[in-house]
């Protein structure tokens, strides 16, 4: 039998070459350091190939989790917002309390300064990092199971459901609690360029241009993508915004702004007859006051995915 060599385009040896060589320097995602910040709360540095770099993500480990070593955990992610952080969550919440005695691993991954957890058209893949690199790594050295809810507050609900809608039967649950879900809605390509401009980035290198890009940005749009929601939990909240806030009227401004949004994606799964829980609430503003109560009341749903009791 004869063989014919088939030549290989340089340009994809070259990509080849350097995702082996960003495998083989970051370790193929295998943690580098933990530092302990309480009995169950660990930062861990994940070296990543989809970042090119290391990035933190915070975790919070089941009260059993010495005691039971033999046993696997369900993981709820949880998402921060833009201009924020992976502490955010542990800073202004009590998710450390209220999961003591709960049989689950949190997860706050790192979604970067805006908070966008997605593939950027020039820049990172926090889409990888979020949905691959981090659970590889929990499963392999913290006994996570391959049940999954996620949930997350602006940009980070975006994440949540962007992520669902976009990798079908990942998460049982989807929570958004202020999140971006139509970003092609009026005014909302506005908002996500100044999201990405206040980090000194370029607007166009998150999905390109809105226009001629359309396509890709439809790729990562809750809405458009809404029919791979079927069968996953869903949650979604967010305020009018008029009149609400806490005295700062930017972040009322800011809710009142993701109203039209949030309406629209309901409309999108209502036409496609796929169940969601919403709180549309009069006022509020885009601010962790309200994202707390907003949380605990999706919680049922969040546990039962998760199969805890609540």
């Amino acid at each position: 039998m004869s063989h014919r060599t088939v030549p290989v385009p340089r340009r994809t040896v070259t990509k080849a070459a350097a995702a082996a060589g960003l495998a083989v320097l970051f370790g193929a995602g295998r943690a580098r350091a933990a530092t302990r910040l309480g009995p169950r709360t660990l930062d861990v540095s994940v070296p990543s190939a989809a970042l090119g770099r290391s990035a933190p993500v915070r975790l919070i480990l089941p009260s059993s989790f010495a005691t039971q070593p033999s046993r696997t955990y369900p993981v709820l992610y949880l998402l921060h917002g833009a201009h924020d952080d992976y502490t955010s969550w542990t800073r202004e919440t009590d998710i450390e309390a209220f999961t003591e005695g709960r049989d689950l691993i949190v997860a706050m991954p790192d979604g970067g300064p805006t908070g966008i957890p997605t593939v950027w058209r020039d820049g990172p893949d926090y889409e990888t990092f979020q949905l691959r690199e981090v659970p590889d790594l929990l499963r392999r050295d913290y006994r996570a199971s391959g049940v999954r809810a996620v949930a997350g507050v602006s940009t980070g609900g975006y994440g949540a459901m962007a992520h669902a809608a976009r990798h079908p039967g990942v998460f049982g649950a989807a929570a958004s609690y202020s999140g971006i879900l139509d970003t092609t809605a009026p005014g909302m390509p506005t908002i996500m360029d100044a999201i990405v401009a206040r980090e000194n980035l370029t607007p166009t290198s998150l999905w390109g241009n809105p226009l001629l890009n359309l396509l890709t940005w439809q790729s990562f749009n809750p809405r458009a993508r809404a029919l791979g929601l079927r069968g996953t939990s869903l949650y979604v909240s967010n305020g009018s915004g008029l009149g609400g806030g806490t005295g700062d009227p930017l972040p009322g401004a800011l809710e009142s702004a993701l109203w039209p949004s949030a309406h629209l994606f309901a409309d999108a799964l209502a036409r496609l007859r796929i169940p969601v829980t919403t709180h549309f609430y009069a006022g509020g503003g885009h601010d962790w006051p309200y994202w707390k109560p907003e949380f605990a009341a999706s919680w049922p749903m969040l546990a039962g995915a998760l199969g805890l009791p609540e």
